[in-house]
């Protein structure tokens, strides 16, 4: 996912060793030494390494929430490592959590899976599993997040949008971020017009206020609305939104993704791990205030954008309240509907034919997502 970065300078990546620049910080939470099938020691890497789309953000809370023990914050690298502590077990094993995005030169996070052997877990949509299949394959393993929280934002005092085939009946200019899959999607089912979108998006307010909300706009519902309406002085009024996941876009976003070769030798770390980090994110959605604490001080240290607490927190209840993060149709969280993924590869298809990217012809459910390592006793609620 592509997030909100105004008023931020561009990042200088350094190339220094990880220990320069290295903080140690107090963790999230104290924990107690794992033993028996509470641990991942021997059985997991030494270090369980995630890399992220992003800058940390509570829509990766169920990764961060897994953080405890004493954290090494490095700056310069944008990546932070603690003990990996599942409901207040230290497993035996670290965790490190890299950013992405502006952290990492916009390398997709599962591209880097083929460059770091040392990355295990990388997150991606998937539509941008399928993208990647026939050049550098990688397998949804688990999914945090059951639905995406892309929006189309705009001025509920200028429109009155109850749907996206609203705006489509309109011919308001429509901006997003260019590549976006789903707006393929949109216009290849007659919801919006190919002649009212704009993919000069660049994840800055400016076009908005000078349109003076005129405009519709991609946004993030964790994070755009939020911010528009209470910390961009050149808005500071309520904006209204649709989510794209209403109109038809089946996409899980933000999975947990591995290797296909990496996943037959982590087989057995998986099985552990996998359950772990369902529990994790059913514990952030019930309390998520340590976790968007080490959040907000991680993007201070990290020199990202502006996240306040205000925003975590707005963005944790948003999550809980629109089913972003929850169970799907059964009482699991984190598992995949495989009718769901079929209907996203129907729709991805042709879209990615008509790029010159055709998705292999053989392309399964089996080859994009797994719920061989899920436990479907854990659930919100449960």
């Amino acid at each position: 996912m592509r997030r909100v970065c105004w008023g931020i300078a561009a990042v200088l990546l350094l190339t220094a060793a990880c220990s320069s620049g290295g903080e140690t910080v107090s963790g999230a939470r104290p924990s107690v030494s794992a033993s028996g099938a509470a641990s991942l020691a021997g059985v997991c890497p030494a270090t369980v390494t995630v890399q992220s789309n992003w800058w940390a953000q509570a829509e990766d809370g169920a990764v961060y929430h897994l953080l405890g023990g004493d954290l090494r914050v490095d700056k310069q690298h944008k990546r932070v490592t603690g003990s990996l502590v599942a409901d207040g077990v230290d497993t035996g094993v670290k965790l490190q959590i890299r950013s992405g995005g502006p952290a990492n030169g916009f390398v997709p996070a599962a591209s880097v899976l083929y460059t770091d052997p040392s990355v295990l877990l990388a997150t991606a949509d998937t539509d941008q599993v399928m993208q990647l299949a026939a050049t550098r394959p990688v397998k949804a393993v688990v999914a945090p997040l059951e639905r995406s929280p892309v929006v189309l934002m705009f001025d509920p005092a200028q429109h009155s949008f109850r749907t996206i085939s609203d705006i489509g009946r309109t011919n308001t200019r429509v901006l997003y971020f260019q590549g976006a899959t789903y707006m393929e999607y949109l216009v290849g089912s007659g919801q919006l017009k190919r002649s009212q979108v704009d993919p000069g998006y660049a994840g800055t307010p400016d076009r908005w206020a000078a349109s003076r909300g005129s405009i519709v706009q991609q946004g993030f519902l964790t994070n755009e609305p939020f911010a528009y309406e209470n910390e961009l002085p050149a808005w500071d009024k309520r904006v209204a939104w649709l989510l794209v996941a209403d109109a038809g876009y089946p996409v899980y976003p933000e999975t947990l993704t591995i290797r296909p070769d990496h996943e037959r030798a982590n087989a057995a770390c998986l099985k552990r791990l996998v359950p772990i980090i369902q529990r994790s994110a059913v514990g952030y959605l019930a309390d998520p205030g340590a976790t968007n604490a080490l959040i907000v001080r991680l993007t201070q240290d990290y020199g990202a954008y502006p996240y306040s607490p205000q925003r975590a927190a707005y963005a944790a209840k948003v999550m809980r309240d629109n089913g972003i993060v929850g169970n799907g149709p059964d009482e699991t969280l984190g598992n995949f509907d495989r009718a769901r993924v079929t209907r996203l590869l129907d729709i991805v298809r042709p879209v990615f034919a008509r790029t010159g990217q055709p998705l292999p012809a053989g392309l399964t459910v089996d080859d994009v997502v797994t719920n061989a390592y899920i436990d479907p006793r854990v659930g919100a609620g449960s």
